[in-house]
């Protein structure tokens, strides 16, 4: 008999070891319930957290169904105090409830007395309720249905929301179903979260997270209000609403900084919804410019704090967040559960491609040498300037016009993508490239998208701008030069830019170039954590072994 390919650890450590036959199928089973740590060549750390655990128990996981996956894949026996902690920890989800009565309105039931009493008497609670109803109720502020939810999962009391949706003003999205037919995990996805009104779905980046906001659109067929993380996204959603529904252009808003226009379908950017004059935000009023009977949070896992706060105001709409990670990094993973509601569905980015829907991709660490006055350099540099230095030394240059030389001999479509404008001019100037930028007008940057997607030019330089919600299909190799530092989210999104399935069917080349012995190398392996979680391995090649070709015939399937 096989031993599993997890060791189960009393302190809700999970260590999958990366070789084991069957760590792929481990992996699936365990990723719903915990969280990725580290992971370095053989061994994987997950934890076991309340978040994930509640996460897991509001998409349908419960105890026993953790319990078997662990039982199922430990190679030793499984601590029952880790049993019994799952179990607990798992019970708290819906031992309170959040109702709408027909008589006194908005409540807070338990089912458990003393919980009860003791979350009621709380000092972040208290503010928040109204009159006690009975020994098992009491009335909550319609206001603060938002703001009572974030207090109780502070106390570690997640509150399960049963109190409903307004439906807002009616408005018929018809798709164009002899256009176009939604994939099977894009209609689970849609209704999973039509089933309950609120929630965030999980998919891959280019897997059509957009087609499952418009199928909830058309489920809701209400006005809507789509939240996104730049006018080039707003855009795009405009271009697909129109090409996959009967929506008319009439009916799209575009409220930016550009426009405010209030329409039945109106999209807006978290950019000037979070701009702040005198001390208020004066664009949050857009929440109740209409009757939203939908809000859409695209890339809710960059959802502002302003934004939030505003969320807690709205708990009675449908809220519906769109991400390929729920990964934050200013950790308010807690309040996206809260404000727009438990993950209801995730699909792992491999079992997506195994289906054909995303380009299979490599990812490749490219290690560079620096000269010594680059060494020196960096030694020198103060502290909060090394990864700077470091992320953009000249010696990168080389080895990112060999890259591009090889992948235009296979007839590749090209992104260089970095953080450092110095660094993305220098680049694009060497390669003779166009280079996409925030400083460039939205017109530019739609004309040269365009020329991508068209053909016409084969290589682009840009910036984070084009981290998220840019659809570039043909795109098939992506250089990273810089990162946000440690960002998984952001190294995933990058990512997400070249996995449109090719029409050939070629595999899609991720590179990311980084300087050795330096905090770019440090910083590069823990942006790698998340893709990792998903099942992709990175291969680490030295410089100097690129340049006499044959980059792209290494580990090609």
């Amino acid at each position: 008999m096989t031993l599993g390919p997890v060791v189960v650890q009393s302190d809700m450590t999970l260590l999958l070891e990366v070789d084991h036959p069957e760590a792929a199928s481990a992996r699936s089973d365990i990723a719903p319930f915990s969280e990725l740590e580290k992971s370095p060549e053989h061994v994987h750390t997950y934890r076991i957290t309340p978040l994930a655990l509640w996460n897991a128990r509001a998409s349908g996981i419960d105890a026993t169904g953790v319990t078997n996956a662990l039982l199922k894949w430990s190679k030793y026996p499984v601590p029952p105090s880790l049993l019994l902690g799952i179990e607990e920890i798992i019970s708290r989800y819906g031992r309170l409830r959040i109702t709408m009565d027909d008589t006194f309105g908005l409540c807070l039931i338990g089912s458990d007395r003393a919980v009860f009493e003791e979350v009621i008497r709380a000092k972040a609670v208290i503010p928040l309720l109204g009159n006690r109803i009975d020994q098992w109720t009491i009335g909550v502020r319609a206001s603060e249905r938002g703001r009572l939810k974030q207090a109780l999962i502070k106390l570690g009391w997640p509150a399960e929301d049963e109190a409903g949706f307004v439906d807002g003003t009616a408005h018929a999205i018809v798709l164009r179903s002899d256009a176009f037919s939604l994939r099977p995990y894009q209609l689970q996805a849609a209704q999973a979260f039509t089933d309950v009104g609120n929630g965030v779905i999980v998919l891959p980046c280019g897997s059509g997270k957009t087609l499952v906001g418009i199928a909830a659109m058309a489920q809701a067929a209400s006005r809507t209000l789509i939240l996104v993380t730049s006018a080039a996204s707003g855009h795009q959603w405009r271009r697909e609403l129109i090409e996959r529904t009967y929506v008319t252009e009439d009916e799209i808003g575009e409220y930016s900084g550009q426009r405010k226009e209030v329409r039945p379908i109106t999209i807006a950017t978290y950019q000037i919804l979070a701009t702040k004059r005198k001390g208020v935000f004066p664009h949050m009023d857009l929440f109740g410019a209409e009757e939203w009977g939908l809000i859409i949070y695209d890339e809710v896992h960059l959802l502002p704090a302003p934004v939030f706060r505003m969320t807690a105001d709205i708990q009675s709409r449908r809220r519906l967040g769109l991400t390929a990670t729920l990964i934050r990094e200013d950790n308010r993973e807690s309040d996206v559960f809260t404000l727009i509601g438990p993950k209801r569905f995730d699909m792992p980015w491999r079992e997506v491609e195994d289906q054909g829907w995303i380009a299979p991709a490599r990812c490749v660490e490219i290690r560079v040498e620096l000269t010594e006055d680059e060494r020196m350099e960096y030694a020198l540099a103060e502290s909060e300037q090394r990864y700077r230095v470091g992320s953009t030394a000249r010696s990168k240059v080389a080895v990112v016009e060999s890259i591009v030389e090889q992948a235009r001999a296979q007839g590749e479509a090209i992104l260089v993508i970095g953080s450092y404008l110095d660094q993305l001019e220098e680049i694009a100037k060497e390669l003779a490239a166009p280079l996409i930028t925030g400083g460039t007008a939205v017109a530019v940057r739609e004309r040269l998208y365009q020329s991508f997607r068209n053909g016409e030019i084969e290589l682009l330089v840009v910036s984070k701008v084009a981290n998220f919600s840019i659809d570039l299909p043909d795109a098939s190799v992506a250089i990273q030069i810089s990162g946000g530092f440690g960002s998984r989210q952001e190294e995933a999104q990058r990512l997400g830019r070249i996995l449109r399935p090719k029409a050939d069917g070629r595999q899609a080349h991720f590179f990311t170039v980084v300087s050795r012995d330096t905090n770019d190398q440090e910083f590069a392996r823990k942006r790698q954590r998340f893709l990792s979680e998903q099942g992709y391995a990175y291969e680490i090649i030295d410089a100097a072994d690129i340049y006499d070709g044959g980059l792209f015939d290494l580990g090609d399937d």
